[in-house]
């Protein structure tokens, strides 16, 4: 008795799918996908923007030191919350790295976790991630309210919010890069 070809493609198809729940092809595949859906993040028109209450944050850096968010007062601010068992944060992170390392220096890079510091150590040597890690301190009162990860603020130089963005982006867009050399004029 001889298998129909439908009969085959339909096994086919549903092996497919099982793979992207059950094995790591499924994960790099969600990854993937969540990359190529990506959008670049609006901008706020100029005369919509609000500049932050104030910069009285304190944060820890990735030694777990504190250190205040004053110290960003009058830069162009890159302010990413993320999770590394998120998977939309992590699909994320790759262009976040590379906008990191096209603006190192002249743009104060805040990306920001609430996690434990040894997963977060093991998720970004896994992933050769070499921007610096923020450690969010619960309960620190924060210049705007701090969102569910993926999510991301970008502030022009007197504070005021340029990008605000709930959900994965895609930060290394000419884009995000052409707003963020403006801004640094």
């Amino acid at each position: 008795m001889a298998i129909k070809k439908k009969t085959v493609l339909n096994i086919l198809l549903i092996l497919v799918v099982l793979s992207f729940f059950v094995t790591p092809l499924g994960y790099h595949s969600k990854i993937l996908l969540n990359r190529l859906f990506a959008g670049s993040p609006d901008i706020i028109p100029r005369e919509e923007r609000i500049a932050i209450a104030d910069y009285d944050w304190t944060l820890k850096d990735e030694d777990w030191n504190f250190f205040s968010f004053d110290r960003s007062r009058g830069k162009v601010v890159f302010i990413n919350f993320w999770a590394s068992w998120r998977l939309p944060s992590a699909a994320e992170l790759k262009s976040v790295e590379n906008l990191y390392e096209r603006f190192k220096g002249k743009v104060d890079f805040y990306i920001i976790t609430d996690e434990e510091r040894e997963p977060v150590k093991e998720f970004m040597e896994k992933n050769d991630f070499i921007f610096p890690v923020t450690y969010l301190i619960i309960g620190e009162t924060a210049p705007f309210p701090v969102p569910e990860p993926p999510a991301t603020y970008i502030l022009d130089k007197e504070g005021r919010m340029v990008v605000k963005r709930q959900g994965i982006g895609d930060w290394d867009s000419s884009k995000v890069i052409d707003l963020i050399e403006k801004l640094l004029e």
